[in-house]
């Protein structure tokens, strides 16, 4: 099955949309967790025990794994998803050339879907895109404040470079495998790509901490896949999920602690699915 079907079968599922972000800053991993074995892969395994019932994607982002154990904890925890018949995007952002972007596309002999940057053009993507089983989620307008720096730069026909990497995006899908990273926190960038490519599913980040339209990147996120049954997409939460319990009463209890993190993926689905 390749990754959009799956990932429509586990929309369907789960009636959700949320994506959960696993990004285990060693610095906010519990005390309680301190003298695991791997303390990061300790605290994904019981986020994921927490959140799955919500979570049509987990996307772990590969910068908080770039270490030996980093990367052993990367790896149970990729496993222990699969184990939980959830697909994992890995958030790396890679592309590069020659032998070396083969290289990167190596990931996803075990991963699920990757994100990659459109910088360096279409060759630097290809090992990506060949894969045509694998997700390939394609920057576009990301929800940084910098991310206008060179993505709103106009070009001579009058577009934005934005604009013009979807219009590239849709032109690359030639696999179907394609999808775009379209940040929440532009609501209206966000409608106006959707309308270049109607059928490409988006992943979006910024509805959590960084205060994102749930609202838009439903309404824009989501796309209407061909032969699929249910609209693809995924919106993402990282920190306003798997750091929930910080905020509960009882934030040295494990049961608490993690708990948090259940409800804050339920009440994010249930707010999400109020506008599909």
């Amino acid at each position: 099955m390749r990754f959009f079907e799956r990932l429509a079968d586990r929309i369907e599922r789960t009636d959700s949309v949320v994506s959960v972000g696993l990004d285990p800053d060693p610095d906010r991993i519990p005390e309680f967790l301190a003298d695991a074995d791997l303390p990061r892969w300790a605290f994904n395994r019981r986020v994921i025990d927490a959140t799955h019932e919500h979570a049509a994607c987990y996307k772990p982002n590969a910068a908080f794994y770039e270490d030996a154990d980093g990367w052993r904890a990367l790896r149970e925890t990729v496993a222990y998803a699969a184990g939980k018949d959830v697909p994992v995007l890995l958030d790396a952002k890679r592309a590069d050339i020659g032998n070396t972007t083969r290289r990167y596309a190596e990931v996803l002999e075990w991963v699920d879907a990757i994100t990659v940057n459109p910088y360096m053009g279409r060759d630097s993507l290809q090992p990506f895109l060949d894969r045509e089983e694998k997700g390939v989620f394609v920057l576009c307008r990301t929800s940084n404040p910098g991310g206008g720096d060179l993505q709103d730069l106009e070009l001579a026909s009058g577009e934005p470079v934005y604009e013009r990497v979807a219009a590239l995006a849709d032109v690359w899908n030639a696999n179907g495998n394609v999808g775009l990273v379209v940040g929440a926190t532009t609501p209206d960038e966000l409608a106006e790509v959707r309308g270049i490519v109607p059928e490409v599913p988006f992943l979006v980040p910024g509805v959590g901490a960084q205060g994102g339209d749930a609202e838009a990147a439903v309404e824009h996120g989501l796309a209407d896949y061909p032969s699929v049954d249910v609209d693809i997409g995924l919106v993402n939460s990282s920190r306003g999920i798997i750091f929930a319990g910080e905020e509960a009463a009882r934030s040295d209890d494990e049961t608490t602690y993690f708990g948090a993190a259940g409800d804050a993926a339920k009440r994010l689905k249930k707010r999400l699915n109020r506008h599909r």
